[in-house]
C-alpha cells in the first residue's frame, strides 16, 4: 500500500476498539450488548459495533446543550 494512501476507518469495530472508543471497559461494554441498549450486530459468533450506528447511538445520549 503507498504511504500517501489516506486509510478509511472500520465500518465494523471489535468488542476491544469500541470500548477504547467509548472510553468504556469491555465488560461494561459487554452488558450493554447483552441489554440491547447498545447497537450491535452478530456475524455468527462475533459481535461488531458499526461505526455509523455508534455515531448516531452517542448524539442520542446526548442531554442538554447543542449537538
Amino acid at each position: 500500500m503507498n504511504s500517501s494512501t489516506p486509510t478509511k476507518p472500520a465500518l465494523l469495530w471489535t468488542p476491544a476498539d469500541a470500548a477504547k472508543a467509548l472510553a468504556i471497559s469491555q465488560r461494561t461494554l459487554w452488558s450493554m450488548t447483552a441489554s440491547g441498549e447498545i447497537p450491535h450486530i452478530r456475524l455468527g459468533r462475533c459481535v461488531r459495533y458499526p461505526l455509523g450506528d455508534l455515531q448516531r447511538w452517542i448524539k442520542e445520549q446526548s442531554k442538554g446543550g447543542a449537538v
